[in-house]
């Protein structure tokens, strides 16, 4: 079922990792909305996943000389979504102008395909990890989420539970306390000040210390934090972006991003990361309400909850509805 959520629509969101588009059709689901990623000479394209003739998938047909072809009756579509050929007309006959698939637009950047639903605005929020020829970047994800982007993205900004579903690894139960801190509100993005956070072996020295972690939030969708070694300066980052489904369906994808040597393969650090989101994926997908109180009278909140405070006002400052009660 399509969501109906007029924001949302207008947000570039990720449909997959660039590597899984080629010129072999895929189709992706997002807002409850079919869509068809096909790769030619020209880049990578999303159209609706219909074929206006009869309606079959077009996901299902192949890429001829950089035309999408319909499985079904045959029928061609340039990169742009209009109809160059239909096997069935009589030679010289018009191609009537109907004869379009529905295309919206779609971008490739940071390793990622984007889809815009409703609006060509190439406007990105920037990541400059991406650019860093120093920084090793690890693609994340997919991983399926029951439950809608706003709890999700709330639990990743959440700093207060990482001595408790993560304790041990994140932080110890018997050093809970946040500290105070103030968010920041900045013209491409929100903020929090650094957090002190106390890890058992955050470097893996086997030494125990305080790290400190950055919030950044920037999209409805896509948010980033920053773990920063105040011994040695290193950095890890991830960006984190979700995609909604359909209602209560999400998948989550991200980067990986070290300034340092982790003396780990991709392959583990991956592993890593799957354990860590393991943790979390059952609170988020137990939470009452499902949908994400945008009056903060709802719930208790303390000084600690400052960032998922924020990430609430700029929902209801927007005016999301996915997800958000």
């Amino acid at each position: 079922m399509l969501v109906k959520d007029p924001v949302l629509q207008k947000e570039w969101i990720v449909a997959c990792i660039s590597e899984e588009v080629s010129d072999k059709p895929i189709s992706v689901t997002i807002l409850g909305e079919r869509i068809v990623l096909f790769r030619n000479e020209e880049g990578v394209h999303a159209f609706k996943d219909l074929c206006i003739h009869r309606g079959a998938a077009l996901s299902l047909g192949c890429v001829k000389d950089g035309n999408l072809v319909c499985a079904y009756h045959g029928w061609e579509y340039n990169s742009n979504g209009d109809c160059e050929k239909i096997p069935q007309l009589p030679e010289g006959r018009k191609i009537p102008m109907k004869a379009k698939a529905i295309k919206y637009h779609c971008a490739e950047k940071y390793g990622f395909i984007w889809v815009n639903l409703s609006t060509d605005d190439s406007t990105f929020f920037d990541f400059t990890e991406w650019e860093n020829e120093d920084v090793r970047k690890i693609m994340w994800g997919p991983t399926s989420v029951n439950a809608n982007p706003p709890r999700i993205v709330e639990n990743f900004l959440d700093v207060g539970h990482l001595a408790f579903v993560h304790g041990g690894i994140l932080g110890v139960e018997d050093k809970p306390v946040i500290e105070d801190y103030e968010m920041n509100w900045g013209e491409n993005s929100i903020y929090s000040d650094e957090i002190a956070i106390f890890q058992p072996d955050p470097d893996g020295s086997g030494q125990s210390k305080y790290v400190y972690y950055t919030y950044e939030i920037l999209s409805p969708l896509t948010v980033r934090f920053t773990k920063r070694d105040p011994d040695t300066d290193n950095k890890f980052t991830i960006l984190l972006t979700v995609s909604p489904v359909e209602e209560k369906k999400s998948v989550v994808y991200g980067i990986l991003a070290f300034n340092y040597d982790t003396n780990t393969s991709d392959e583990e650090t991956i592993a890593y990361q799957d354990m860590i989101f393991a943790q979390d994926k059952p609170i988020v997908e137990n939470q009452k309400p499902e949908d994400l109180p945008l009056d903060l009278q709802v719930e208790l909140s303390l000084k600690s909850d400052r960032v998922s405070i924020a990430y609430r006002q700029y929902l209801k400052k927007l005016g999301v509805v996915l997800g958000t009660a």
